[in-house]
């Protein structure tokens, strides 16, 4: 797992998409034919939602993981082609709580991922709009912070908070950690505010450039995602916006993030990619009510045992 690329998409304030940027750009590189995991490391479970999952009716998870030392694969569900989930309950509320006495605490994700021997391109984490145990977590484990932004000004007062638990977390923990991007959320070309912040944060960045900070070589994303009715509805329905409304504006802004996030993470394998015909993006029927945790984890690792080949430790996966 060693040219694993892992993203954690993370702002305290709640609101402003995390769990849409997870969902959609997860999916649009799965289309493309790339190995994806996705963990919810929010006890709302939005994410699990979102996937079209029921939270209630799943025991696998991340909280098994953080505190039964459950190994990361075995938790995994499949809930796409090329897509995994580590999936949330509302048992993770009480994970910090549980780990506060536990020597390590902050590494327990990290040193569980690392063991696992699935061959997996991309993962991508998504953080609770909290600066806890489990966010700390989170930036103990990837290389490469996203941060979702509303360009409005309360969303710019905890970003600098933000930036230094960020910092600090560089410094002690993870040396590896740095800030990739910011993705403008909700964003309205025509109103002159999120433009502004939008001149702010950018002025901000440039100012930080050749310094030793982490958000030192972090950028404004090119790509905006618009405001869009359909990114709100799609939740309800359990749909990446791909499935819901794959022509909307939504879907095509959050294509060009992936897009951007492929060619800046994983160049090579864009260059592979463009030689194959483009994957439909084709939706997993969720467990219904009556169906236990225990047949859906054995429904994935059924599925997963069908490309085991291709992707199992015999073999790297086929991008």
């Amino acid at each position: 797992m060693d040219d694993l690329k892992k993203i954690a998409v993370i702002n305290q304030k709640g609101g402003v998409g995390k769990t849409t940027t997870v969902v959609n750009v997860a999916a649009a590189l799965a289309a493309e034919g790339l190995k994806v995991a996705v963990i919810d490391l929010d006890p709302q479970a939005h994410l699990t939602i979102h996937l079209g999952l029921e939270p209630e009716n799943i025991e696998a998870g991340a909280y098994r993981v953080m505190t039964q030392s459950s190994e990361f694969e075995r938790e995994l569900l499949l809930v796409r082609p090329n897509l995994w989930l580590l999936p949330a309950n509302i048992n993770l509320v009480g994970a910090e709580t549980e780990l506060v006495s536990v020597v390590g605490r902050e590494t327990i994700l990290r040193e569980s991922i690392e063991q696992s021997k699935k061959n997996f391109d991309v993962l991508i984490i998504d953080c609770a709009p909290s600066l806890g145990l489990l966010t700390l977590n989170a930036l103990a484990t990837v290389d490469d912070i996203l941060i979702p932004l509303q360009p409005h000004f309360l969303a710019l007062q905890g970003f600098s908070k933000l930036l230094q638990t960020v910092d600090l977390v560089s410094k002690r923990i993870n040396p590896r950690l740095k800030v990739l991007g910011i993705l403008l959320c909700m964003f309205d070309r025509r109103a002159s505010l999120p433009n502004e912040v939008k001149a702010d944060i950018q002025q901000f960045l440039e100012n930080a450039q050749g310094t030793n900070s982490s958000w030192s070589a972090a950028r404004i994303l090119p790509v905006h995602i618009r405001t869009n009715i359909k990114l709100a509805e799609a939740p309800s329905y359990g749909k990446t916006i791909f499935e819901y409304e794959k022509n909307c504006h939504g879907a095509e802004d959050y294509k060009k993030v992936a897009e951007y996030l492929l060619n800046r993470l994983l160049p090579e394998q864009r260059d592979t990619i463009q030689q194959k015909p483009p994957m439909e993006i084709k939706e997993i029927t969720p467990p219904s009510s009556e169906m236990t945790s225990s047949e859906y984890t054995h429904l994935s690792t059924e599925t997963d045992t069908m490309d085991s080949r291709q992707f199992g430790t015999e073999s790297s996966p086929q991008a």
